[in-house]
């Protein structure tokens, strides 16, 4: 299906995302008429501020939406000491970002610790908890990973290695799954780090049944738990990442990730930005941190979900190729 194309805003204000939205239904404004498409009953219409009524989606009578509203609402309960970054689309797409004061060093440089949520109203880009949605979460007791934020280049960066544990774990998928290809396979037989709850302890739901009491039950339990840690496995490869320098031979790696190719040449021009900026020879850390800016920067007809889903794939690459 054709996908407008957006270009993703930022913001640090709830206010941008906040506006009403609500479900109309086919039925009250077609009222003479059958609808027979039964996954096709609601349309999702939101008020962003100083605009018009936006139809984002056409969804099923079982639908339910997660107002960003609900999400302001527990965050702020929870946490008072915390900085605010999202970017958007006029299509209905957020990534919001909680930023924390902790921080840690990534070769001399500072990144903080965060909290990375996605939601839409398109039905684009499902509701999640650093990369995991609240159904995938409690159906395999999946330990919610980690996220840092840059601030140099505004980038939010998913902890995509947290789940493998061990460093060991991590190399030995990469070798089975990358096989020190330029071009990974499809990445799959991740393993995932348990977590033990009491049984109980989280109801199972899916998004089609969520109200939005229980829906901020049980944001609250799943955020309450995310005290940052003190060190994850993504910030070991982060930093080996930094160590790796690139050198004439490895500009191959950025032309052979999978990403639209006008991606990879804003990310190239990324790199050299940020090398001259830092006054730093350009590393693994680099070239990563700047296919992330082009991704989440870049208009583009990508869904903020595919974005991440590239994000994903080009971060297990960029380390396999680091280690090879």
């Amino acid at each position: 299906m054709t996908y407008l194309s957006a270009q993703p805003y930022i913001t640090d204000s709830w206010n941008d995302i906040c506006y009403p939205v609500n479900p109309v239904w086919l039925s009250d404004i077609l009222p003479d008429y059958d609808i027979i498409a039964t996954d096709r009953q609601q349309l999702i219409v939101g008020e962003p501020i100083g605009g018009r009524k936006t139809v984002f989606g056409i969804q099923s009578a079982d639908y339910a939406i997660i107002p960003n509203a609900l999400i302001k609402q527990v965050v702020e309960k929870l946490f008072t000491n915390y900085a605010l970054q999202i970017k958007y689309t006029s299509t209905g797409e957020f990534s919001i970002s909680i930023i924390f004061p902790q921080s840690i060093s990534i070769g001399g440089e500072n990144v903080q610790r965060s909290i990375i949520l996605t939601n839409s109203y398109n039905g684009k880009t499902p509701f999640t908890i650093q990369g995991q949605t609240l159904t995938s979460m409690m159906d395999n007791n999946i330990a919610v990973g980690s996220s840092m934020y840059r601030d140099i280049c505004k980038n939010a960066l998913m902890g995509w290695a947290d789940s493998f544990g061990e460093l060991s774990s991590y190399r030995n998928w990469l070798s089975r799954d990358i096989s020190g290809k330029e071009k990974p396979k499809k990445l799959k037989g991740q393993p995932v780090e348990k977590v033990h709850q009491a049984k109980g302890q989280l109801r199972k739901i899916q998004h089609s049944r969520l109200s939005p009491e229980l829906f901020q039950e049980q944001l609250y339990q799943m955020l309450a738990s995310q005290v940052p840690k003190s060190s994850t496995l993504t910030e070991t490869i982060y930093e080996h990442l930094q160590q790796r320098t690139v050198e004439k031979t490895d500009e191959k790696i950025l032309k052979a990730l999978p990403i639209p190719v006008q991606l990879a040449k804003q990310a190239h021009e990324r790199l050299r930005l940020e090398q001259r900026l830092l006054g730093t020879d350009p590393s693994y850390w680099l070239m990563y941190n700047a296919v992330n800016h082009a991704l989440f920067n870049a208009r583009s007809s990508l869904t903020l979900n595919d974005r991440y889903k590239l994000d994903e794939r080009v971060f297990h690459q960029i380390a396999a190729s680091s280690f090879a």
